[in-house]
């Protein structure tokens, strides 16, 4: 049981640390000479306190504590030893999350300095190098064993044990520290100077595609040439065969259409319904020579209804689309991979931009698009009108989160009038892994009147209703 002196002390690590991490208050002076005063006294150097001195530069100068990094707990060690921990731990915590991540732009030096960071606290926690930012899967669900990470969670705070080797109070989940570390890491990203950045082979090759990367990447492409074009194209091309893996899993399990009755199956030997034809000439068995004579066979109906040959995608490319365009991109890819199926692609902003030429590639439709601010959704309707030859035929996806920057009555208008003339005609407010959509109110209560109700959430939903019309 540690003394009372020791665990006020240890409190005291902890309040600065959450002054330094989360700003500054009236107290976090005293905290810090606190601090201060404690450090001395478990002899460490001072530089343990400043957040903006990288662990590596820190163990150049002082190559003694790298063990201590570690957080391993010795046996019959002495009270002071958890203050110590303590004050690392919260150098390891500073340095990952602390104020040299909170910077208006982060640079390239910036952004190494903080990965090399993060791989230290993985090591201190006992995690495979790059898990807690999801490039490796994070450590079995067991109990630590005496140091921050042998199990699933870290001990942060309370009085003496595992974890940190300071206590019993609450845990952190690893899981929660993976998901904040790749939450600041898409933040990082979208404050770095990304030219900077993908000139370095060495730097470039360690960053992980993320939807932020991406992007960041497609609103920047047209500054960049030379080699940083080069690794941002391979960036977003990984993140695109990534996706379109899932995806393409995603299209495959999806229940196709409806089996169409009214079609004869096929009397061939692959669609023999074996058991139908044994029960239905049951009444046919001798039983003298132990035989089932069969005067009738029987097949199964594999004919598909089939609606649509035509698959049109209006997608919004404005900048607070960026997700949905990207899964949508790959989605009419895919599609279009299908037999008898004739997938065009029309992306949008203030002007409308026909990708049907490079529909089967979705790399190099989302390197022709140009992320904008504005959308005049109606006029992408009209030209997406021009491509409908047999309404009855064509499925028409309109994928925007319909703030029209023209006449909402009139864009109303325009999407009755597809409706009314048969046209399969399918809403989507949002098609991403979060499911988060922003979607106009007054167009999701009148379409849902009209019988049209805007999809949104997974990808998984656009996929079951294109496939009730469209069957590979």
């Amino acid at each position: 049981m540690l003394s009372s002196p020791i665990v006020h002390r240890r409190q005291v690590v902890y309040w600065r640390l959450l002054s330094a991490m989360f700003g500054y208050t009236e107290q976090a002076g005293n905290f810090e000479t606190m601090a201060l005063a404690i450090t001395r006294e478990v002899d460490l150097p001072e530089y343990i306190l400043d957040p903006h001195i990288s662990i590596d530069t820190l163990l150049h100068h002082y190559p003694e504590l790298e063990t201590e990094f570690t957080l391993e707990i010795p046996p019959e060690e002495p009270e002071t030893a958890t203050l110590r921990r303590g004050l690392i731990f919260s150098k390891l915590l500073l340095n990952a999350f602390g104020p040299n991540t909170q910077t208006n732009l982060c640079t390239a030096n910036q952004y190494a300095q903080w990965l090399k960071d993060v791989e230290h606290l993985e090591r201190a926690l006992n995690c495979p190098r790059g898990s807690l930012r999801g490039n490796a899967p994070l450590p079995g669900t067991g109990k630590g064993q005496g140091n921050g990470a042998g199990g699933d969670s870290v001990m942060a705070a309370g009085g003496g044990g595992a974890g940190m080797g300071i206590g019993s109070g609450f845990n952190i989940p690893l899981e929660e520290i993976q998901r904040a570390i790749k939450g600041l890491e898409n933040d990082l990203i979208k404050r770095m100077a990304l030219r900077e950045l993908l000139q370095d082979n060495r730097l470039a090759a360690q960053m992980q595609p993320s939807m932020a990367l991406v992007e960041q990447l497609l609103r920047d492409k047209a500054n960049l040439s030379g080699n940083a074009l080069k690794n941002a194209k391979r960036l977003i091309r990984q993140y695109v065969d990534e996706l379109a893996e899932v995806l393409r899993l995603q299209v495959k399990q999806t229940p196709s259409g409806k089996i169409d009755r009214s079609v004869p199956p096929k009397r061939v030997f692959r669609n023999l319904d074996l058991k139908r034809t044994i029960w239905k000439n049951l009444t046919n068995w001798n039983e003298e020579d132990k035989r089932l004579y069969v005067d009738r066979l029987y097949y199964k109906h594999t004919g598909r209804k089939r609606l649509p040959t035509r698959l049109i995608v209006v997608v919004d490319q404005s900048g607070s689309m960026v997700d949905a365009m990207v899964q949508c991109t790959i989605l009419a890819s895919i599609f279009s991979g299908l037999p008898d199926v004739d997938v065009h692609l029309i992306a949008f902003d203030t002007r409308v931009l026909d990708l049907t030429p490079w529909v089967g590639d979705p790399f190099e439709v989302l390197m022709r698009t140009q992320l904008g601010g504005g959308t005049h959704i109606r006029y992408a309707l009209q030209q997406a009108t021009e491509k409908i030859q047999d309404p009855r035929r064509t499925a028409l996806v309109l994928i925007t989160d319909f703030y029209e920057g023209g006449s909402n009555q009139e864009l109303l208008d325009t999407i009755r009038t597809l409706k009314e003339s048969k046209v399969h005609f399918i809403p989507v407010g949002s098609v991403n892994s979060s499911g988060y959509a922003s979607v106009n109110d007054w167009f999701r209560t009148r379409l849902k009147d009209m019988g049209l109700p805007v999809l949104t959430g997974s990808p998984k939903k656009l996929i079951a209703e294109l496939k009730k019309l469209i069957v590979a």
